[in-house]
């Protein structure tokens, strides 16, 4: 089975090179584009003030993450549970900049651009000059929002696994037979190969036709119907 990361972060800013940090990742597992259930989720010490405009964005304040435990306390659980697994994000470089930007301050090595899968990349080459914002997909794609209020790296990531399942194939998929139902359709094609030809057997001869209209007039005389219809039927093949 394919194994993929769906994946999001929230953040004090827009720029890590500006000083901005991580403040929440949230990671969902999937293989072959449905989720496992399996979930990395972590609130992060940015260790700097989180600015207004975010918090207008994603709701956590500087309060909340206080007594969480910093980036280089879980760098290695998530590196774990990411493997070397595609990673899959919307804006994928938002992302990746800052992710590589924790690993960076924690001496860890970056995770290479090859990996990332970008779903908004996805969305652009499929409907070109659209809006195709996390948000757009949802409501294009009918995933839900009413759980989401706020941004969040745990809610947009689920809303995220969905978009990606429809942005592969989506429940289009679940229509395909050919391996969920390949069993069933092999089982079938042998046993109809197995069966007997069924004979084939001509229209009735003169013969069996006289021995009809005989058997009609011995038994429902001229006042059957049916011995109407056979006498109008041979007068029609004798002309």
């Amino acid at each position: 089975m394919a194994r993929e990361i769906v994946l999001d972060t929230e953040t004090t800013g827009l720029d890590p090179r500006a000083g901005h940090r991580l403040i929440e990742i949230a990671c969902i597992e999937v293989e072959d584009l449905l989720p496992t259930g399996r979930v990395f989720h972590r609130y992060v010490n940015p260790q700097r003030i989180i600015e207004a405009d975010a918090i207008r964005v994603h709701g956590i304040t500087n309060e909340r993450v206080a007594g969480e435990p910093l980036f280089s306390d879980i760098c290695e659980e998530l590196l774990d549970f990411l493997a070397g697994d595609p990673i899959v994000a919307h804006n994928a470089a938002f992302d990746r900049g800052f992710i590589n930007h924790e690993l960076g301050l924690c001496g860890w090595p970056e995770l290479h651009e090859d990996r990332w899968i970008d779903t908004l990349a996805l969305a652009q080459k499929r409907f070109p000059g659209m809006a195709n914002s996390l948000d757009a997909l949802c409501r294009r794609f009918k995933v839900s929002l009413a759980e989401r209020t706020l941004h969040g790296a745990l809610i947009d990531t689920r809303l995220l696994a969905s978009v990606y399942l429809e942005l592969r194939g989506g429940k289009e998929r679940g229509l395909d037979l050919s391996v969920a139902a390949a069993p069933m359709v092999q089982a079938a094609a042998a046993a109809a190969a197995s069966r007997p030809a069924r004979e084939w057997r001509p229209r009735s001869t003169t013969a069996e036709r006289e021995r009809h209209a005989a058997f009609l007039a011995d038994v429902l005389k001229d006042r059957s119907l049916w011995a109407a219809y056979d006498g109008e039927a041979q007068a029609t093949r004798a002309a």
